[in-house]
């Protein structure tokens, strides 16, 4: 009886102090970055390498074993009200721990200092011109790396390199360019029931309850290496889509495998062109067309693959993501996955000079 008591304080103070930090994060200016370079660091440098050394999913493992309590509690609640009122303090328990270590490994995160400021990039509207020129660009870096990758007998790019350290290794270098992205990485994790993740249409989720990078294993290859420079672009408290997809690429890019090179050149050529296709149809078909045939193999796996998982789960957890993403600083939601291709363009304009 006396836990039953005190489970109404332990529950107020755990989303109370949760809100208190989310609050203080998106109103005092500064206190995110601060946040994020002397208190994140200990959870990433504990809670990271505890969980890094364990060669599964720990936060999918930890859901299984979530549903299954709430099976076997709502079971046991059934049989006195008294029990029924303790696993109701109880769901409210977990959900309030959860809620604290998404705010402290997560949510504040998102109010930091974008990593194009960091990196002294300088992002203005770009124009349709612009854009071709970044298209044309990257269609010649794709065509080039897809002659450098290995392919298996239908011409698919294969992953021949061990795609966690190759990941780690590729994020400390660009982590020697830029300090921000320095420091220890956790290693990043397949999902082992990976279809979960097909089915909401996702190539790869961050866990700020494990603070683990996980990526969707059953994909085409050539989204993997990109997905696991993204997922880890989180780790390092880099919330933003659009960044992450550009660290990613970066981070690709600064790789010695081939793939992760194929991997970030064709992810950022897909949005570019994307964005194309939108604002100028000929000019699409005319980058198109350059396209290398090993490179439309790929592409039309990839589409074959996604087009298997389309439904309501998908168009379900489209619309909860866009919401996550408005709820988190993030305006343009899911749009804001496509925000990468400003700064491509930014990073392009610079290298041009």
């Amino acid at each position: 009886m006396k836990a039953l008591k005190k489970a109404p304080v332990q529950i107020f103070l755990l989303f109370f102090v949760s809100f208190l930090f989310l609050w203080i994060s998106r109103t005092f200016t500064g206190f995110a970055d601060w946040y994020v370079k002397t208190i994140y660091p200990t959870w990433l440098n504990t809670i990271g390498r505890i969980f890094s050394i364990v060669p599964f999913s720990v936060a999918e493992i930890g859901i299984y074993i979530l549903v299954v309590l709430f099976i076997v509690g709502v079971v046991r609640g059934l049989l006195t009200a008294q029990r029924w009122v303790s696993f109701g303090y109880q769901i409210l328990r977990v959900l309030g721990i959860l809620f604290l270590l998404f705010v402290f490994n997560c949510s504040i995160n998102y109010s930091r200092t974008p990593f194009s400021q960091e990196s002294q990039l300088l992002v203005e509207e770009y124009n349709l011109e612009q854009l071709k020129a970044l298209s044309a660009s990257l269609t010649e870096d794709v065509n080039y790396w897809s002659t450098q990758v290995e392919r298996d007998a239908e011409g698919l790019a294969i992953i021949n390199c061990d795609i966690s350290s190759a990941g780690i290794k590729a994020m400390g270098s660009l982590g020697d360019k830029y300090e921000v992205l320095s420091g220890f990485y956790s290693n990043p994790k397949p999902v082992l029931n990976s279809s979960i993740l097909s089915y909401q249409h996702l190539t790869g989720i961050y866990s700020p309850f494990t603070i683990e990078a996980n990526y969707n294993n059953d994909m085409t290859a050539y989204n993997i290496p990109f997905t696991v420079c993204h997922e880890l672009s989180h780790l390092k408290g880099f919330m933003w889509e659009d960044e992450a997809n550009y660290i990613a690429y970066l981070a690709c890019m600064e790789s010695d495998e081939a793939i992760f090179n194929y991997s970030g050149v064709l992810l950022a050529w897909i949005y570019s062109t994307n964005e194309l296709y939108a604002a100028d149809y000929e000019a699409f078909v005319t980058v198109r067309a350059d396209l290398a045939q090993e490179v439309g193999i790929d592409l039309a796996a990839n589409i074959s693959f996604w087009n298997r998982y389309e439904g309501k789960i998908s168009e379900l957890s489209e619309t909860v993501n866009d919401v996550y993403l408005k709820s988190n600083n993030q305006p343009e939601g899911i749009k804001s996955y496509d925000r990468m291709v400003s700064l491509l363009i930014a990073n392009y304009q610079n290298e041009g000079e």
